[in-house]
């Protein structure tokens, strides 16, 4: 496929992404990530999205001073907060201003020596530099497989030691669902997720020079299926 096309297929959906995250359903993303009482199913999503968040942060060391994470795709910034909790110098972008600046207003760091910066714009974007570990958790799994895979690869080029990600596992469930977004009112709902199968998810990763698949693990609460996976430097 074209770079061309699948540059222009993905700004499209991230301009679809802008407008979900941003207008339709901040209030309902707000509510599931904050520590109000939420109804059952969202509370699921919840649980499941806390364990995905403590999963991908394994893949790291849990002294993370010295080290610069990119948070790609940060939403209410949960992630940029536990790794800046554990010393990490933090860029923590996101499409949605209105999500980066309740992400701002909730974070509280106190005595640790790490940082976060909150940026509103574009996760490839070749001006945010080089960092050890880049992380995107959900936040690829609205892109179709290629654009993916592309945008994997471009974080693969900025890391130092590893990129950790999630990923819609192809599973009978998700299929039926059609998208994890369903569990919110019919207005709330979220652009499509689309699945991929793990092996033809793996056979596409391995075209990335210098980086080996390492683990992959795969989350499941009730209306929440996710799966990790980490790419870490070829020694």
């Amino acid at each position: 496929m074209a770079t061309e096309e699948i540059h222009s297929r993905y700004e499209t959906r991230r301009g679809q992404l802008e407008e979900y995250f941003d207008r339709t359903a901040v209030d309902a993303w707000a509510r599931i990530t904050s520590d109000e009482p939420v109804g059952r199913i969202r509370a699921t999503v919840r649980a499941g999205r806390d364990r995905m968040r403590n999963t991908l942060l394994g893949c790291m060391p849990d002294d993370l001073r010295g080290m610069r994470i990119l948070d790609a795709g940060c939403g209410t910034g949960a992630l940029s907060a536990l790794a800046a909790g554990r010393g990490a110098e933090v860029v923590a972008i996101d499409v949605s201003p209105t999500l980066v600046k309740l992400a701002g207003e909730r974070l509280n760091l106190g005595e640790s020596t790490g940082s976060v910066q909150f940026k509103v714009g574009d996760m490839r974007d070749p001006a945010l530099g080089e960092f050890d570990w880049v992380v995107a958790m959900d936040s690829l799994i609205h892109y179709q497989p290629d654009d993916m895979v592309e945008v994997v690869s471009t974080f693969a080029e900025r890391a130092r030691r590893g990129v950790v990600f999630t990923f819609a596992p192809s599973n009978p469930l998700l299929a039926m669902m059609h998208t994890v977004g369903k569990v919110f009112p019919r207005g709330n709902r979220s652009p499509d997720i689309v699945p991929i199968a793990e092996s033809k998810l793996r056979t596409r990763l391995d075209a990335i020079d210098g980086m080996r698949v390492a683990s992959s693990e795969r989350i499941k609460s009730g209306f929440y299926t996710s799966q990790s996976m980490e790419l870490v430097r070829c020694a």
